[in-house]
């Protein structure tokens, strides 16, 4: 993303509608509020930016751009990087890819991803071997539990490689950013000491959110034990903040002095949050609706600290296929290895890309349907404007504009994911190398090296088909009417040559045989087609399966149907 231009979309940007652009405007306004006191000031930044002149505001307003405007998101290294995890920072990224063309790319933008690695380890995760040496480490720093896969430092440091390769892997611009490094750094040491001398007034904003017992015993600061090397959830007995230190009563009872500085104490995570927030000048964050509730308690503990709290907005959850709220523990919904099994990483991003404020089912019936929206919606961004598309939609609210980071590219794939699946389905497919036997005649020139997508939908749709599809095939007999209309045809598609591939020439037909037949509406004849044919209820165009499948064999399927043979055995 970082290698692509974003000046001179202004024009397009400020009339752009979808929900980034909209984050990005509240972004841009939050910026001015916080960098320019001065309401006049803000007033003609602002209008020298909706005029395209962001950077004649900057040169005007050097405030504007003293540091870059930083968005964030968060990870708990507790477990591997999940489907969310992809999910936050792919939307984080679309916001920043709209702030940046709003703005012409005249104000210096920065990614973070945080990870809270000085977190204790609460519970031991299912999928890691060594568990027993994990339970001995249970309450400590995440950074400080030993690695039970035996590869890095610590199980901290493992999962942060992985979030990074993981990051990596899909091709994020961010920064990377340790808990543990900004607290035993000195990074933080400003805040906490902020946190240590406003300490009542950090209490009096977090203890009326508590539960009664766990207000008797709430600290924002949580220190870690000199003997155990534990991160304790214990009272603050005192707090001196001349000297920088709070005592606490240890495990074995003894009282200790500890300064909140140099990583001896670690705060809540509300406070940690807020307290970020200020210490980073963080401008944007988004987060579930689930945090709706935390969100304004650490935005209150920013301000309160002397920070302004960030923009952003909250996202709903996934839903599995039952409408259960997706949780790693049980493991229900789609993880991000599923997708990427059944479809392209564009698709995963296209989903997301999609009304993050309402909740998404994400099993595995999405990934076709947002595949095949995808490739849609990429052909219409390339499609050129002409007098029959002079009313072209904003190219900055097509979803490939964003799932691309403002450079989409210019080739989709002549066949959709749904057609591939019929072509999988009706040629028995066992490798890619059968089903490019049908794709080279469908499109001429096109191989695996020129048609890196198409290539990739084969291997996608095979997987797919053999994991879902096939085992729920279910074939049976045409009706009368069915019969008649499919040998009618029959003799329609025997009559075109056979090297056809017009598939609106070949649905023209299909139409005339049902229409034949009195099907109205078609769509009955349609279905009909598919579960004789093809064992399922409902496909892509008939027509253009005809141009791929081939129309002789095609002709051939008809037959042994009509002949009564089990079309299930291939």
């Amino acid at each position: 993303m970082s290698h692509t231009s974003f000046a001179g979309l202004s024009h397009h940007a400020r009339e752009a509608k979808s929900w980034p652009f909209e984050q990005a405007r509240a972004l841009l306004a939050r910026v001015l509020a916080a960098r320019l006191p001065d309401k006049a000031d803000r007033e003609l930044a602002a209008l020298l930016i909706q005029s395209g002149k962001a950077d004649e505001a900057v040169v005007r307003f050097q405030a504007l751009a003293d540091r870059p405007v930083i968005l964030e998101t968060g990870y708990g290294p507790s477990g591997l990087p999940h489907i969310g995890t992809f999910g936050e920072v792919v939307r984080t990224t679309m916001v920043r890819c709209a702030f940046r063309a709003l703005t012409d790319d005249a104000l210096p933008t920065q990614l973070i991803a945080f990870s809270d690695d000085m977190d204790g380890l609460r519970k031991v995760p299912d999928n890691v071997p060594n568990k027993e040496m994990l339970s001995e480490d249970l309450g400590k720093p995440l950074t400080v539990v030993r690695d039970p896969f035996g590869e890095y430092p610590s199980f901290g440091a493992h999962n942060n490689a992985r979030l990074r390769a993981f990051l990596d892997g899909f091709g994020f611009d961010y920064t990377f950013m340790s808990s543990t490094d900004c607290y035993r750094s000195g990074r933080f040491d400003h805040g906490l000491l902020k946190v240590l001398s406003r300490y009542d007034a950090i209490q009096a904003i977090m203890l009326p959110t508590l539960r009664d017992e766990r207000r008797a015993t709430y600290s924002p600061f949580l220190p870690t034990s000199p003997t155990t090397g534990r991160v304790l959830q214990v009272p603050t007995l005192e707090t001196h903040p001349a000297r920088g230190t709070i005592v606490f009563e240890d495990e074995d009872g003894q009282k200790v002095e500890t300064p909140v500085t140099g990583g001896a104490v670690k705060l809540q995570w509300k406070p940690d949050w807020g307290m970020r927030w200020s210490e980073l000048g963080i401008d944007y964050e988004m987060s579930g609706k689930d945090l709706i509730d935390s969100v304004k308690i650490s935005s209150r503990v920013c301000r309160e600290l002397g920070g302004i709290a960030p923009e952003g907005f909250n996202y709903e959850l996934f839903l599995d296929e039952n409408n259960q709220k997706i949780s790693k523990s049980k493991g229900n919904g789609l993880t991000i290895e599923d997708w990427l099994k059944y479809g392209a990483p564009e698709s995963l991003s296209y989903y997301m890309f999609q009304s993050p404020r309402s909740a998404k089912r994400l099993y595995f019936d999405v990934a076709p349907k947002a595949a095949d929206e995808y490739l849609q919606q990429l052909e219409a961004y390339n499609r050129p404007a002409d007098a029959a598309n002079e009313k072209k939609v904003n190219p900055l609210d097509n979803p490939v504009w964003h799932v691309h980071s403002g450079a989409p590219p210019r080739a989709g794939s002549p066949v959709s994911f749904g057609l591939m699946l019929n072509l999988v389905s009706a040629a028995n497919a066992s490798s890619k190398d059968m089903l490019w036997g049908f794709l080279s005649r469908y499109a001429p020139g096109a191989t695996p090296e020129t048609a890196p997508l198409l290539d990739r939908l084969a291997g996608y749709a095979m997987a797919y088909y053999e994991d879902f599809v096939r085992p729920a095939k279910t074939f049976r007999p045409p009706d009368a009417r069915e019969r008649a209309a499919m040998e009618d045809l029959l003799a329609r598609l025997q009559a075109l040559p056979p090297e056809t591939t017009d598939g609106e020439l070949i649905q023209a037909e299909v139409y005339a045989a049902g229409k034949a037949q009195g099907f109205e509406p078609l769509r009955a004849w349609f279905q009909a087609l598919y579960e004789v044919l093809l064992g399922q209820t409902q496909g892509p165009r008939f027509g253009s399966f005809v141009a791929l499948f081939g129309v002789e064999r095609t002709c051939a399927l008809i037959r042994r149907a009509l002949a009564g043979e089990d079309l299930a055995a291939g």
